[in-house]
């Protein structure tokens, strides 16, 4: 933890030093999780590339990218200078211990949906993952992150469950446990890209683009109070808990993403002002 708010005192002092001019410097942290959003500072003009991606550079030189839940480092992110000079960046990255659950019992229709349905929660979730290609140049995924709702916390990001012995994807977000009804509010100012209120899977569903790559989902919403592209700020009512789609009990499922990786939203939250 040290390593890392260290790390993100070098960035913030070299984006100091970028908007006086003349910062030739580039800084990334030493050492990342897996599953955290990566904040780095580059020289004006740079090109930069990681994981086959060109990095959309903000005027003061940040660069974002996301870790996968199951990457392995060293990382290598490739910075060419205006000049033309090269230089790559080698980042460790600290692997996680991920529970795995076991269940045994659940109705095979659940774990298999029959084909139509089946066919209707591709189609759905295909929707969703198109609007995470955008690349927008807001730059709201370099502010201080906040929690959407205040509850318990009932399910965390990586964890895995096993259903009669066959392996569920792992758990894409952190599940805040809430009455429904509850005030949603936007982590970070963004803009709106998808609103639904009837997913199979996921019931009243919700992406904010928070710029870069860089989006938010949220899941399960009893009432969505936006549209596609609004543009809302941090704090804002965006929606409210419920229980909608397949869902247990009340709760929202805040999900995070660079384009189709997931991150971990408790990682971002950590990384404070």
């Amino acid at each position: 933890m040290r390593r890392l708010w260290a790390g993100l005192l070098g960035l913030a002092t070299a984006a100091a030093a970028a908007a006086a001019g003349g910062d030739d410097r580039i800084v990334f942290p030493e050492r990342v999780s897996q599953g955290a959003l990566v904040i780095g500072k580059v020289p004006a003009g740079s090109q930069v590339r990681y994981a086959g991606r060109t990095l959309r550079a903000t005027p003061y030189g940040s660069v974002a990218f996301g870790v996968g839940r199951d990457a392995a480092g060293p990382l290598a992110v490739t910075v060419e200078r205006a000049d033309g000079t090269t230089a790559t960046t080698r980042i460790a990255v600290d692997l996680r211990d991920w529970p795995v659950e076991r269940v045994d019992g659940v109705p095979p229709k659940t774990v298999e949906p029959p084909p139509a349905i089946a066919e209707r929660i591709r189609r759905e979730q295909a929707r969703v993952a198109a609007t995470r290609d955008r690349d927008g140049d807001n730059v709201d995924f370099a502010a201080a992150f906040a929690q959407p709702i205040q509850g318990r916390i009932s399910g965390r990001f990586g964890r895995q469950r096993v259903y009669n012995g066959k392996p569920g994807a792992p758990h894409s977000g952190l599940d805040v446990a809430a009455p429904a009804g509850t005030p949603v509010q936007a982590p970070a100012g963004g803009i709106v890209t998808f609103a639904d209120p009837d997913l199979y899977l996921t019931g009243g569903t919700l992406v904010l683009d928070h710029g870069h790559g860089i989006s938010s989902t949220f899941l399960h919403l009893s009432r969505i109070d936006v549209a596609v592209g609004d543009r809302v700020e941090q704090g804002a009512v965006i929606g409210a808990v419920g229980a909608t789609g397949r869902a247990t009990g009340p709760h929202l499922h805040w999900g995070m993403n660079w384009f189709d990786v997931r991150i971990d939203p408790q990682l971002v939250l950590q990384r404070g002002p």
